[in-house]
């Protein structure tokens, strides 16, 4: 089905702050939520006001920068965070509570049929106090739960014709993809409300977790800069971009793509992190040819080897020479690219030179133009 009807709840300023490197200041809050508004990001979830006094002072900063996007906070299901909330002008809540048997035993200790009397008071009081805002209700560690117990949860909460999404959160990271489309897709057809999506990484699964949702109907997914949050954190910004993306560049266009490899740059600068070699789009190799076979069909044509256009994101492919695997179509390419007119048997035997070097040690760019500008006469 076409995944192009979707919304980013963006929480780095939330999950991501439980990230085990990630402190930000209030300066540093205000330009991640200026940057993600410059990005396109639908809404931002920040950490609860009853987090502490500097996060509730966060959250009003924040606010207070009138950005495009939505303010959220993340409460716990009680009337004492939910009225701290409200105080802070956001224009979105979203609460949750534990429905797995974990977490009723070793979280908030209550049976199901009082977090169906919780979440009846918590959401009828946040509704009476701000009619207008987005009210959105999840269930954690959803796929730990009993079906009976979330759908139980789910249509009580949902009969109430209080809120404006239901959560499913893959807590822990165990759920597999058609586990989570058809958890959302059911609940879509009981409630016929927008369905969100918070799944975590735990197993390597957060981004297919998250393509599956919208596949089963979900309208939202939260997503971190470059994953972080909790453990291994949950879906990544620019990994789901990636991903939609392959499907239909026209599911991500609404997005300022080219802005993703500063805000990846960003928050791995702020946390103290180097980015992934293998990151999705930003990633150091993301775009490097180097095998002679590859690096000739890209030359000719770059989706013969590239799913995802480099240019697209603001940044350059480029074709590794320097090594053993180089093949002459690359030196071509690079001869020409100097502006030097070689002819194919010179440029062959270059591509050996190169090769019988590179077997010792590879070349940097320099010592392959040197090698080039030389046969030249240069």
């Amino acid at each position: 089905m076409p995944l192009n009807n979707y919304a980013i709840i963006e929480s780095t300023l939330r999950e991501g702050e439980q990230f085990s490197t990630a402190t930000f200041s209030t300066a540093q809050k205000l330009e991640i939520a200026g940057m993600l508004d410059q990005f396109g990001v639908e809404m931002i979830e920040m950490t609860s006001p009853c987090a502490s006094p500097q996060s509730e002072a966060d959250i009003r900063a924040v606010v207070a920068q009138n950005l495009n996007a939505r303010i959220l906070t993340h409460i716990r299901c009680n009337r004492d965070d939910a009225l701290r909330a409200l105080d802070t002008g956001v224009h979105g809540i979203d609460i949750v509570i534990g429905t797995s048997p974990q977490l009723m035993e070793h979280s908030h200790g209550k049976s199901i049929r009082q977090i169906v009397d919780l979440a009846a008071d918590v959401l009828s009081f946040v509704r009476e106090q701000a009619p207008d805002i987005i009210l959105r209700f999840s269930t954690e560690d959803t796929f730990r739960s009993r079906e009976s117990d979330l759908l139980r949860v789910y249509l009580a909460v949902a009969d109430l014709g209080l809120v404006n999404r239901l959560g499913v959160a893959d807590t822990v990271g165990v759920a597999m993809p058609q586990q989570v489309e058809a958890m959302v897709r059911q609940l879509v057809r009981l409630t016929r409300l927008d369905v969100e999506f918070h799944g975590h990484n735990d197993s390597g699964c957060a981004i297919a977790n998250a393509c599956a949702a919208l596949e089963g109907g979900a309208t939202h997914v939260d997503t971190t800069v470059l994953g972080i949050g909790e453990r291994n954190g949950i879906t990544p910004l620019g990994g789901l971009m990636a991903r939609l993306y392959t499907l239909d560049r026209s599911y991500v266009e609404k997005y300022n793509l080219p802005l993703l490899p500063q805000v990846d740059a960003m928050i791995a600068n702020i946390c103290g992190l180097s980015i992934p070699f293998n990151n999705y789009i930003t990633g150091a190799s993301a775009f490097i040819h180097k095998a002679g076979i590859h690096a000739k069909a890209v030359l000719a044509d770059p989706g013969t080897y590239e799913i995802l256009r480099p240019e697209d994101f603001g940044l350059v492919r480029e074709v590794a020479i320097g090594h053993r695997l180089t093949g002459w179509n690359a030196v071509r390419q690079r001869a020409q690219t100097l502006g030097l007119n070689l002819d194919d048997a010179t440029l062959r035997a270059i591509t050996q030179d190169v090769k019988r070097r590179a077997d010792v040690q590879p070349l940097n760019l320099t010592e392959v133009d040197q090698l080039l500008m030389a046969a030249a006469g240069q």
